[in-house]
């Protein structure tokens, strides 16, 4: 078996590593949504992102295997960090650089791995995200790039670790980071052709409420909303509160899950509706991603904006 050696960047790679604070915490959304997309894009048993420290790789985020770290000695990563490449071993059992580490000879009895550096502050590559197979495999120049791409979500992700990203009220992600995200998802919509469909939602009489009730009321009314969001859409899904009263969802690979998602929104709405009104309403505007219209999230959320409004006409037209 051979040892990864040191990349000759190591004790800056392990400050720039340390200074994120990542090592040994809970495990977040915005990680596990990279993982859990990777997995079942390219079809394999364990996708991890693995950060690798001075004697072990530890596991950020992890689907398909149930140990947070192991050595680094005996890790694939270890090899990944020491290049810009994407790593690839098609069989491990037969690598005579593998073919004896105990990762392939017992579990996970590994035999296809990929991985792709994953950079911290400074540049300095401090892990990698990586796919995993008990199969012998193959990982095509264009899946490469894709994995690269996915790994570049994880880099963004890092990069605003120490940012504000989240709004402090619900508790979800705000519109810096829904922007971040949002546009590294549809860029991977563009390379791989999958579909996207973004909701904007604004919430009905918000402002009565805050005038007659006072800003508390209205605080609620908005953690509220946020927290039905998260219960009906899918863990995968972008969740945002954009500005003062709306929110929004991206979802990718949709084929109907926005229309089962809005159905149970509606019926918790009316099971579990917030004390400060007795129905909780709302505009939505939905729009499925075009690439070739909406260029930026910005077009998209104009576009989904624009049908919002007109649901609001009908709306008050109606009077529902």
């Amino acid at each position: 078996m051979r040892k990864p050696p040191l990349p000759l960047d190591e004790t800056a790679r392990l400050l720039s590593l340390q200074s994120l604070r990542l090592l040994d915490t809970p495990s977040e959304e915005r990680f596990d949504r990279i993982t859990r997309m990777a997995q079942r894009l390219f079809g394999v048993e364990i996708c991890l992102i693995s950060l690798v420290d001075t004697n072990r790789q530890w596991f950020k985020s992890k689907q398909g295997l149930g140990v947070c770290e192991t050595s680094r000695e005996i890790s694939f990563c270890g090899h990944t960090i020491l290049g810009d490449e994407v790593f690839v071993v098609g069989d491990a059992s037969s690598d005579p650089r593998f073919s004896d580490n105990p990762l392939v000879n017992s579990e996970p009895f590994i035999r296809f791995y990929a991985g792709c550096p994953v950079r911290g502050p400074g540049g300095h590559h401090i892990g990698t995200l990586c796919l995993i197979d008990g199969q012998p495999k193959g990982l095509s120049l264009e899946d490469q790039d894709t994995l690269r791409d996915l790994a570049a979500m994880v880099e963004d992700e890092l990069k605003l670790v120490a940012e504000v990203t989240k709004d402090d009220l619900t508790q979800i992600a705000n519109r810096r980071g829904f922007n971040v995200i949002a546009g590294q998802m549809l860029s991977l919509c563009r390379r791989t052709g999958a579909n996207a469909e973004l909701l904007f939602f604004d919430l009905n009489g918000f402002k009565q409420v805050n005038d007659s009730l006072g800003h508390q009321a209205g605080d609620s009314l908005l953690q509220h909303f946020a927290k039905l969001l998260m219960k009906c859409f899918r863990t995968a899904d972008v969740v945002a509160r954009i500005g003062g009263d709306e929110f929004v969802v991206l979802l990718t690979a949709t084929d109907g899950t926005s229309n089962k998602a809005m159905m149970r929104l509606e019926k918790f709405a009316k099971k579990e509706c917030c004390e400060i009104l007795q129905k909780l309403a709302w505009s939505v505007g939905k729009i499925q991603f075009d690439p070739a219209h909406h260029r930026t999230v910005e077009d998209l959320l104009a576009d989904a904006d624009t049908r919002m409004y007109e649901d609001k006409a009908r709306s008050q037209k109606t009077g529902t």
